[in-house]
């Protein structure tokens, strides 16, 4: 077996599927598209799903990838097994309906044992197959490997729900007992099993059935390969590591953080080597999402890029590293990874950045999660329990960050348990809301046949045609070929030898408009136009009155709905650009929708526009409106495009080798496949209607030009104007002083209120403080007052402070379905271990609530006034008792 870097086996693979007549298909962002069935990627086939499912023919059906991935399902195991990562590659060679098993088996074989190739020994590969697929195993034997190699394990069948499926073949390297956690003669030491002796390499999936949503599996019309090899447990294999991180994709990294520890070494056989392994995971996923787009936040992705941040943070702490230091690991992984990914070396400051600011705000969160912790620590010893409940444990975790091993490990100092199985329903009611959230989405969607084997040449013309004459090739009626539609048909999908209707892509609708026959007699309605699996034009119609294929027809798109769309179109392309003028260089489409009446701009980015940034977008893009500045589209080979014209990839979209270019002058220039302005001055006006979060790390922006541009201006005047009126000013200049006039007459207004209830509360206090008791030595105010907030509480309470009315002060408010609390203790009372805080959550039980304060003064808040005088005694009972 050759002696290879994790570089050059990845290359060698891909090399070798290419001689085999594969296109090399490069690795996609992290961040899915148009796929909210997902997350993350997560395998090499989740962006080639297109293809087998049918709804785009691929140039050609021989594929190969290294697809970067992320997985977090199993995110509590990283660290303590030897193959767990939450980021991984997977190598894939892919077959849309082209060879099948008598040619991936072999292929398969020849990579892993050829003198050219990796050159392992044959006789330490195994093979796992379905019970019922005797071709495949006669294929291996027939390749050359040896029959009692050959295992049928029923486990051997990929299937994920209704979609392909079908049987697969699983390959494993015999490392030898010395690897092995198991004894020789244990159950699970085989292949397949349970054990570090044999290690899976590679995963091939004869993808042959359909499984119908009925249960039932039916033939796929066009059978598929789909294989997955883990880069990182081959690497494992050829260079002859225990586990994976000691490959040269993870070693590196654990070097550096044994610099940074105090002193600490990488040591399997050591309890911390989970900490640098968790570490040097969780740096090269957060290093490639953030790459990728996605930044720290409280939901979705940026979730998941938070959580594994702070797991990070949490292990440097076992590993006695203080501060800050994850981002310092950036420049590494880039090192590592440059020779396949130079994204995340390109983007090693801003990533290193956008990691060390998160590490900074898990400083005083990881502070607020301590004391959460140590405050159910405390209430235990004092209630003489010893568990930790699954609440406060999975709050610690979804809140604070804290793993549940963390947490038990600090209740295992303080002599306690936690009740890992309430963590674990926790976590699966809050996997319950996630999926409830994502809806019942399909995952990879069954082959349409009909539509696949629709081979019609048909050329879109709408660039610069809005009608054209054209021959019907196709009608498709409930999925089936025929030769006439009729108004009974009602709905058909048509395709024609050439068409002016735009089909939806990149963001751009679809053209609407109508289909005349030779007399102008409306025939069909166009309600939407999609592309073919073959990528012709499919239109969707209402059918009015008969069509016949291979007759001619007049097709008119509707031009004034073209029309706006156009300029919508071109007003995202100047926003585009305005945004990484305004916002910074690093500000990337996220995805966009161009409607007639509006458009809509996804950009990534954690913070909203300040209100003088929205004016600086709308100044920009105005002036270059106003400026007349001619849309020139231009139609170059793609490399030509990137390196003369510098033009930007708009995102979501793939490039042929041959792509249309839309220049704004020399200020924008963007691959674009949709229709555009002739030149700027059509949009007329440019307007930012609303800017708004939709999801973690991704920013909206609603605009819209031209006549709607008007109408919103006009309409926002006209609400001044009745402003104006309202307030009795002359001019509409004037609104904003006398707005601020109002303001001011409002706050003195709410001042002089509270004045009041000040001089209210001074004439409570005197009956409340004359009303005290004396319980276990101390002076005790305990008392229900009428009061409308917890601010007159307060007051009496700085009150009672100064005054020195007694040692502790009780105070409860009720009204309109709320109850207030304040707690009040003076020095004598807590020299005896008498505490507001403490004091505080005991009784705030009785009214249905929460609180908490600091020694000397608490609050808290319930829902149920009628448990005030149930609290105020309780606190005299805890006082009595104390």
């Amino acid at each position: 077996m050759k002696n290879l870097s994790s570089a050059e086996i990845r290359q060698m693979f891909l090399d070798f599927f290419q001689s085999k007549g594969h296109t090399i298909e490069p690795s996609a962002s992290l961040i899915p598209v148009n796929d909210p069935t997902l997350l993350w990627v997560n395998s090499g086939v989740a962006t080639l799903k297109k293809y087998f499912d049918g709804s785009v023919i691929p140039k050609n059906p021989r594929i190969t990838n290294a697809q970067k991935c992320i997985r977090t399902n199993d995110i509590e195991n990283v660290g303590r097994t030897a193959r767990h990562q939450t980021f991984f590659e997977m190598l894939g060679n892919f077959s849309v309906g082209d060879y099948f098993k008598k040619e991936v088996i072999p292929w398969a074989l020849e990579f892993l044992t050829g003198e050219e190739w990796l050159d392992m020994d044959i006789d330490k590969l195994y093979i796992t197959t379905y019970p019922k697929d005797t071709e495949t195993q006669k294929l291996w034997q027939e390749a050359g490997v040896d029959p009692s190699h050959i295992y049928k394990v029923e486990d051997n069948f990929w299937d994920i729900g209704e979609g392909p499926c079908g049987p697969d073949s699983e390959i494993f390297f015999d490392r030898g007992q010395s690897f092995n956690n198991l004894s020789e003669d244990d159950p699970e030491s085989y292949p397949g099993g349970e054990n570090e002796r044999y290690l899976e390499v590679w995963n091939i999936v004869f993808s042959e059935l359909n499984h119908l949503p009925s249960g039932k599996y039916v033939e796929q019309p066009h059978k598929n390969i789909d294989t997955g090899m883990g880069l990182e447990r081959l690497v494992s294999v050829i260079q002859g590591t225990k586990t994976n991180f000691e490959t040269d994709l993870f070693k590196p990294i654990i070097d550096q953080v044994e610099k940074l520890s105090d002193g600490r070494k990488y040591d399997t056989s050591d309890a911390d080597d989970i900490s640098f392994k968790i570490i040097a995971d969780h740096v090269r996923t957060v290093s490639f999402a953030v790459g990728d787009g996605a930044l720290p936040s409280n939901e979705g992705r940026g979730y998941v890029i938070r959580r594994l941040i702070r797991r990070a943070v949490l292990n440097g702490k076992k590993l006695g590293i203080d501060g800050p230091f994850l981002y310092k690991l950036v420049p590494i992984v880039g090192s590592i990874m440059e020779s396949y990914y130079p994204e995340v070396s390109q983007q090693q400051e801003f990533i290193a950045k956008s990691i060390q600011q998160e590490e900074k705000r898990f400083s005083d969160t990881l502070n607020d999660g301590l004391e959460l912790l140590n405050g159910v620590i405390e209430d235990l010893h004092k209630k003489n329990e010893k568990v930790i409940d699954g609440e406060s444990a999975f709050k610690l975790y979804d809140t604070y960050g804290f793993p549940l091993e963390l947490t038990v490990e600090y209740a295992h100092d303080e002599n306690l348990n936690v009740d890992e199985d309430g963590f674990k329903e926790n976590m699966e009611l809050q996997r319950e809301r996630a999926r409830k959230a994502r809806g019942d989405l399909q995952s990879m969607g069954m082959q349409d046949e009909t539509l696949m084997e629709i081979k019609t040449d048909s050329e879109f013309v709408g660039y610069d045609q809005d009608e054209v004459t054209a021959t019907l090739k196709d009608i498709i009626v409930n999925d089936e070929i025929v030769d006439t539609a009729t108004s009974v048909t009602g709905k058909a999908q048509l395709i024609f030898d050439k068409t002016p209707f735009y089909a939806e892509m990149g963001g751009q609708v679809a053209d609407i408009g109508n289909i005349y026959d030779q007399n102008n007699n409306q025939v069909a309605e166009v309600l939407d136009v999609q592309h073919a699996p073959n990528g012709q034009n499919i239109h969707l119609v209402n059918v009015v009155s008969e069509l016949d294929v291979n007759q001619k027809y007049v097709l008119k798109i509707d031009t004034d709905f073209r029309e706006k769309v156009r300029h919508n179109h071109t007003a995202t392309h100047l926003l585009d650009q305005a945004l990484r003028d305004v916002v910074g260089p690093r500000t990337h489409q996220a995805g966009s929708l161009v409607e007639p009446g509006y458009l809509r701009f996804d950009f990534n980015s954690n913070e909203g526009l300040t209100d003088g940034q929205i004016s600086q977008l709308e100044k920009i893009v105005n002036e270059k409106i106003w400026a007349s500045i001619p849309v020139v589209t231009e139609v170059l080979p793609i490399e030509e495009a990137k390196k003369k014209k510098g033009a930007i990839a708009m995102f979501s979209e793939k490039y042929g080798d041959v792509v249309r270019v839309v220049e704004v002058d020399d200020y924008s220039t963007e691959f674009c496949g949709g229709t555009h302005a002739r030149n700027t001055s059509e949009l007329g006006l440019f307007k930012i209607t609303s800017e708004s979060a939709v999801g973690s790390g991704i920013r909206r922006i609603d605009a819209v030009t031209g006549e709607e541009a008007f109408e919103y201006l006009n309409d926002n005047l006209k609400l001044l104007e009745t402003s104006a009126t309202n307030m009795k000013v002359n001019q509409l200049k004037e609104v904003p002083n006398r707005a601020a006039q109002l303001v001011d007459e409002i706050k003195q207004l709410k001042r002089d209120n509270q004045n009041l209830k000040v001089q209210l509360t001074a004439q409570k206090s005197n009956e409340v403080f004359d009303n005290v008791e004396d319980i276990n030595g101390l002076k005790i105010i305990a008392t229900v007052i009428a009061a409308d907030d917890m601010s007159t509480l307060r007051q009496l309470a700085d009150k009672w402070k100064s005054e020195n009315s007694s040692d502790i002060l009780v105070l409860g408010a009720g009204s309109d379905g709320k109850a207030n609390l304040v707690v009040a203790v003076g020095k004598d009372a807590q020299a005896k271990g008498l505490k507001a805080g403490d004091l505080i959550k005991q009784i705030s039980s009785e009214i249905k609530g929460g609180g908490g304060g600091r020694p000397d003064m608490a609050q808290a808040g319930g829902k149920d006034p009628a448990g005030l005088t149930k609290a105020l005694q309780k606190a005299k009972d805890i006082i009595k008792n104390s």
